[in-house]
């Protein structure tokens, strides 16, 4: 499944055309990333999107989705923290967190696929998995927490699944 932008149109402006997350398709790629961070961030994970042609980019976490993506369609958008002991590099954290893509749980397949490509080591799945829905009533994105299906915005029921594509 493949996820078009959905967030706000001032966001989506921003994006400077021909800059995107940088490729990442090796465990170097990731250490290189790792290193090249400011003290600030160090802490933090990174922003990722799959692009459509299956490849992991990863941008600093205070950045877009969109802009990590170039302003394109994405197979899968969310966090990642890594860890790297020596030759090894791991996921220590990933989740589908997204509010721009909203991708669902089934955008794992795709995340997957693009981590062993690099030689990256990763869990089964999302290590923290977000669930997205689309108000009918108003229109308004909400983040589904603790199971509780209300529009933040207006309190209507959110029962439909949100789609992006």
């Amino acid at each position: 499944m493949r996820y078009v932008y959905v967030g706000p149109d001032e966001i989506r402006a921003r994006v400077r055309p021909g800059e995107r997350g940088a490729p990442i398709g090796s465990a170097d790629d990731v250490r290189r990333r790792l290193d090249a961070r400011e003290r600030d961030e160090r802490d933090e994970p990174f922003t990722y999107v799959v692009d459509l042609g299956g490849s992991l980019r990863l941008a600093p976490r205070r950045s877009e989705h969109v802009a990590c993506a170039g302003g394109e369609p994405v197979l899968a958008a969310g966090e990642v923290a890594f860890e790297a002991d020596g030759e090894s590099v791991a996921v220590a954290a990933i989740s589908n967190q997204s509010t721009g893509y909203c991708p669902g749980a089934e955008s794992w397949p795709a995340v997957a696929a693009a981590l062993d490509r690099a030689g990256v080591r990763r869990p089964d799945g999302f290590t923290d998995e977000f669930v997205f829905r689309r108000c009918a009533a108003c229109g308004g994105l909400n983040l589904v927490k603790d199971a509780y299906f209300v529009c933040a915005l207006c309190d209507a029921d959110l029962p439909e699944p949100f789609r992006t594509s």
